[in-house]
């Protein structure tokens, strides 16, 4: 389990997280989302103790992580931009790791290898940033981490490559309670494998939940009428988003559906629908909600 307890970092005296509390159970898939300059990364290196917090506590299972050696060595954080060493190839790195990791399966190594189509005695800074992306993952994977921390790790893998991916991680969850954790920008990748889902916005943590309990929590309706109405007849459900096409709204709110239905019904529409919504569609409408983005 990874438990963050009023955790604070600044840098050059700007404050990027602000007391966050914060609980990842063993096991899970936890995605990390957010805007831009949020805290996501910087939350990731606290966590796998690359950088310290400048106040609170970090622990994985108990044990503090900044400093610690044997703790690091369960940690594996794959970076945004992974690091290799200057002119290195797949099979130097491979090498290197090993020193540090005493986990490192060469079994593994080699089913990954055989599923990443990365040559191995190439110079890894003559490889595409895909090609990058696949290195960084094979070498990750190959650790066997009992905690992963992935940082846009989807971004540049082909649809092939991503599916691979989240096949290893179901896998390893299932046969050893790897607890992951994916920051991402892709909430349709995160979707499909997360259990649990954390909004990070104005340097604390939103939002964290079972990602079916958050999407239970956001209704989407279309409303109908037989004549004209303005958009702040629902002002009492305190919405996200009201949209207005003639007589017809769609209406995003958050709180119990039936409620919700209830009240619409009130106001004698002849149209009342409730419509689809997916974790992307979420995370748009809750940033919105916070005035992210709503100026342009």
């Amino acid at each position: 389990m990874i438990q963050l307890t009023s955790v604070s970092k600044s840098f050059d005296n700007k404050l990027v997280l602000d007391r966050i509390d914060w609980t990842v159970k063993k096991g899970s898939v936890f995605g990390l989302v957010g805007p831009n300059g949020a805290g996501k990364s910087t939350l990731l290196r606290i966590i796998s103790g690359v950088i310290k917090a400048d106040n609170g506590q970090v622990t994985v299972d108990g044990e503090f992580v900044y400093d610690e050696p044997l703790v690091k060595k369960r940690i594996l954080f794959l970076a945004d931009e992974p690091f290799f060493l200057h002119q290195s190839t797949l099979r130097e790195m491979k090498e290197f790791y090993k020193i540090f990791y005493p986990s490192f399966d060469e079994t593994m190594y080699t089913k990954l290898l055989n599923n990443f189509p990365i040559p191995e005695n190439e110079k890894i800074n003559t490889f595409s940033k895909g090609m990058k992306r696949q290195t960084g993952l094979i070498l990750a994977l190959s650790v066997n981490p009992d905690v992963l921390l992935l940082d846009e790790s989807f971004d540049g893998l082909d649809p092939v490559m991503r599916l691979t991916l989240k096949r290893f991680i179901s896998r390893e969850i299932l046969n050893r309670d790897m607890t992951v954790v994916i920051s991402s920008h892709n909430l349709r990748e995160l979707e499909d494998i997360c259990d649990q889902i954390a909004l990070i916005d104005n340097k604390k943590v939103v939002m964290s939940g079972e990602v079916d309990t958050i999407k239970g929590d956001f209704h989407k309706i279309q409303v109908g009428f037989s004549h004209d109405v303005k958009e702040d007849i629902f002002a009492f459900l305190n919405p996200l988003h009201v949209d207005k096409m003639g007589n017809v709204f769609v209406v995003v709110a958050k709180g119990d559906i039936e409620g919700i239905l209830d009240s619409i019904k009130k106001l004698e529409p002849v149209l009342v629908t409730e419509l689809p919504l997916n974790l992307e569609e979420i995370f748009v409408y809750e940033m919105e909600g916070r005035g992210y983005g709503k100026t342009i």
